[in-house]
């Protein structure tokens, strides 16, 4: 079964964030998805106000930009939501964007290293292991976390290049697909992996019979998950997470 997910866009305002995550949890959305984009909102702060409001919703972090954020402070802060709100946290990490990370002072000469250094020791550190790494861009030296989560979480990894998309296939354990991926090239990423994919659709259309055939697509192409996105201007994201919440199920 594919299951159904809506986002909740950071150009919004984070005050309203709470409306929208009731309409999710009360409607049967099976999760909500929240972006860290420069500069909006946090991605974790987000997700453990919306984790604390709801008691079935499933929160995904798709994603966080890794030259932003030490990893061992990730860790923590994954760990911590994962102890706190079992089997409801998803989190996906990624390069960020290029020209953000060079505001900040946070870009790299070699994004995909660093994903990848990044990655491996942030899945470590969550499986409560003892780490030292001295890599090109990571570096811990007698890392571990007092309170890692109970079991391994899965980390997912999304982008857009084939070389991000080839790594998150090697050492993630699900890949993200933004909106602007189509068809073709989310069969391509599906037929690959024997892991879940994320895919983001935008749609403004409250259109029963074209959401429904549009998810159907997706999800015919191999996506696990679909999430519905609106455009950055739309209006009434209740609305449109309840409109959501009544489709779930339609791609089974």
């Amino acid at each position: 079964m594919t299951t159904l997910g809506v986002v909740y866009r950071p150009q919004l305002p984070p005050e309203n964030l709470r409306s929208v995550v009731l309409a999710a949890e009360e409607s049967g959305v099976d999760s909500l998805w929240l972006w860290e984009d420069c500069f909006l909102e946090s991605g974790i702060a987000c997700a453990s106000a919306a984790l604390a409001w709801t008691s079935r919703l499933k929160v995904g972090v798709g994603l966080l930009p890794v030259p932003l954020r030490n990893v061992a402070l990730t860790a923590m802060e994954t760990a911590t939501l994962e102890r706190l709100f079992p089997g409801r946290v998803t989190l996906a990490v990624g390069h960020g964007v290029q020209d953000w990370m060079g505001q900040v002072g946070a870009r790299v000469a070699s994004p995909l290293t660093l994903l990848r250094e990044y990655t491996v020791a942030l899945k470590a550190l969550l499986a409560g292991e003892r780490v030292t790494v001295s890599g090109r861009y990571v570096n811990l030296t007698d890392v571990a976390l007092d309170w890692p989560p109970a079991a391994p979480m899965p980390i997912y990894v999304g982008g857009l290049g084939m070389k991000t998309l080839d790594l998150a296939g090697e050492v993630g354990d699900g890949t993200v697909l933004d909106a602007s991926a189509d068809l073709v090239r989310v069969k391509a990423i599906s037929s690959t992996r024997t892991h879940p994919v994320v895919v983001y659709v935008e749609t403004d259309s409250r259109d029963r019979a074209f959401v429904t055939d549009l998810v159907a697509s997706v999800a015919d192409a191999g996506a696990t998950s679909v999430i519905l996105q609106q455009s950055a201007t739309s209006e009434d994201p209740e609305g449109f997470v309840r409109f959501v919440g009544s489709l779930d199920g339609v791609s089974a």
